[in-house]
């Protein structure tokens, strides 16, 4: 199945090429319009409608093989199902590398009794004399007393 679609590639690479060659050497039909105001060559104005020469009836031929490779290289790319990867993208294939666990933190050489001076006050303490806050919503006012 690989070797069927590079084939296609390269046909369409190719029919690619050819078609940018035939289109390039080709007389555009605007090169004549020197003639419609009198420059002194015969014919019409954008040349005879049945009439076509050997390098317009390749560069169709050329066109009609390219879209056809075309085609078929949107069928293959699709219908290949280690290519396909319907309802995700590109990111959801990423895999994430293992989580390691850090190694334990060594043992205290002293056994874990503290050898410098205490902290003097603990830290994030709060002191138990502060009142609480007030609260955000306010109070509501007592209900007047019935006459």
């Amino acid at each position: 199945m690989n070797m069927v679609f590079n084939l296609i590639v390269v046909v369409q690479v190719l029919s690619a090429l050819a078609i940018i060659g035939l289109v390039l050497v080709q007389h555009g039909k605007g090169a004549d319009m020197g003639a419609a105001f009198g420059s002194g060559a015969s014919g019409s104005l954008f040349g005879a409608s049945g009439s076509s020469n050997f390098l317009s009836k390749s560069t169709a031929v050329a066109a009609a093989i390219f879209f056809a490779s075309t085609l078929a290289l949107a069928y293959f790319g699709t219908s290949r199902p280690h290519v396909s990867n319907v309802g995700g993208g590109v990111m959801d294939r990423i895999t994430a590398p293992a989580n390691k666990t850090p190694a334990p933190a060594p043992a205290p050489a002293n056994n874990g009794v503290p050898t410098g001076p205490a902290p003097a006050t603990p830290v994030n303490t709060v002191p138990q004399d502060v009142p609480a806050a007030p609260s955000a919503t306010p109070a509501a006012p007592a209900p007047a007393p019935a006459k």
